[in-house]
């Protein structure tokens, strides 16, 4: 008997990367499909989707290297659990961006194969995702390196520091609540639809803070997630006892971007716990804002001098602190996955506390089961 492969996701709109990746899972046996309910998918997503998942089932089935496929009957990223324990699949089959530590740990403690594709578009054709099909996805995402919260005053008041970010190319579509600025991008696609203006990029993301943060808003956003949607390359934003930077630093060098793309590496996380609250239980002082603040500090110097080791080094002291500072920020499984990986790497942190977003880590040799990312080049 053929062994039974089986993968899981949205695959809305289907395209010719769907197809590859299909083929790619059916190499090792009979494929069966497991398909993201609407509902599922407005839950991760935060959006819905183009084709209804009758219509996804219908294309999916369609396919001949397709065995049989269905709508799977649960909810979240294991929404596929009671159809996979059906089934009793060899393998499980995913892409390096749908890779996430509890589908592993899934196929562990039932005894399934996973296998992490290389995500191979067939011979001919370009490299397709659902994300780069969609209008509202030349919207960047933005990701902070270091100094994250010093654009808060509850926290710059006691010390002033730099937050350091970059803009990236919406080739991924980061889940809500993934610490990639998906709330102030969805507040971007609001208003301005399918992708940056033209303009001044300072007054356009004062716009955009302003219109996500109108009079009466009980928890302000900080304005480093504006200001890194708006602004391309690698940006340093200096906060004192303000929600606004007094200054901005910018580096559109592609030498030092492409640098930077080519040593920053993402790993998926497991879901955020239900009734999280990173601000409870704080601690903040002008010995922690200051750490942070010179973590910052240094993690800025060692990029602009292309020191991997040296901006290793300050992401985890900036981490670290963060830490300290936050203690709700990190949980027991995501502090298990990352230290499955710290004798690999040159550095890490946190992006979206409390899980559901990505360790991002520093190294100069590839990260298993990681993603990489493209900075925004082209701006104002």
């Amino acid at each position: 008997m053929n062994k039974k492969v089986f993968v899981s996701g949205c695959y809305d709109m289907l395209h010719s990367g769907h197809v590859a990746f299909f083929e790619e899972a059916a190499q090792y046996g009979d494929l069966y499909v497991g398909i993201g309910s609407d509902k599922t998918i407005q839950e991760l997503k935060a959006r819905k989707t183009v084709n209804t998942d009758a219509e996804r089932l219908y294309m999916v089935k369609a396919l001949k290297v397709v065995k049989d496929a269905w709508i799977n009957r649960g909810s979240g990223i294991l929404d596929f659990v009671e159809e996979a324990k059906q089934l009793e699949p060899d393998i499980f089959f995913v892409n390096r961006d749908g890779h996430s530590p509890v589908k592993e740990q899934f196929c562990k403690e039932y005894g399934i194969r996973y296998i992490v594709s290389e995500r191979v578009p067939h011979s001919g054709l370009p490299v397709r995702s659902t994300t780069a099909l969609r209008k509202e996805c030349l919207i960047p995402y933005r990701i902070d390196l270091a100094g994250g919260w010093l654009d808060q005053p509850f926290v710059n008041r006691h010390y002033p520091g730099s937050v350091i970010t970059v803009s990236i190319e919406p080739d991924y579509e980061f889940n809500d609540r993934s610490g990639m600025s998906t709330s102030s991008r969805k507040k971007a696609i609001e208003l301005w639809h399918t992708d940056i203006p033209d303009g001044e990029g300072e007054m356009l993301a004062r716009t955009l803070f302003c219109y996500e943060n109108p009079p009466g808003t009980a928890y302000i956003s900080g304005s480093q997630d504006a200001l890194g949607i708006v602004m391309p390359g690698l940006n340093r934003f200096f906060y004192k006892n303000n929600y606004w930077p007094e200054k901005i630093e910018k580096m559109t060098d592609p030498d030092l971007l492409s640098w930077i793309e080519q040593r920053l590496w993402l790993v998926p996380l497991y879901p955020r716990v239900n009734d999280y609250d990173v601000l409870a239980d704080v601690h903040i002082d002008e010995e922690g804002a200051r750490t942070l603040s010179r973590a910052s500090e240094a993690c800025w110097n060692a990029i602009l001098n292309k020191d991997a080791e040296g901006w290793g080094r300050a992401s985890v002291a900036s981490f670290e602190v963060q830490l300290k500072m936050f203690p709700n920020m990190i949980t027991r499984d995501v502090k298990d996955t990352l230290e499955s990986y710290q004798s690999q790497v040159l550095g890490w942190k946190l992006s979206g506390a409390g899980g559901g977003g990505y360790l991002v880590f520093v190294s100069e040799a590839p990260v298993r089961n990681a993603i990489q990312i493209r900075i925004r080049r082209s701006g104002f």
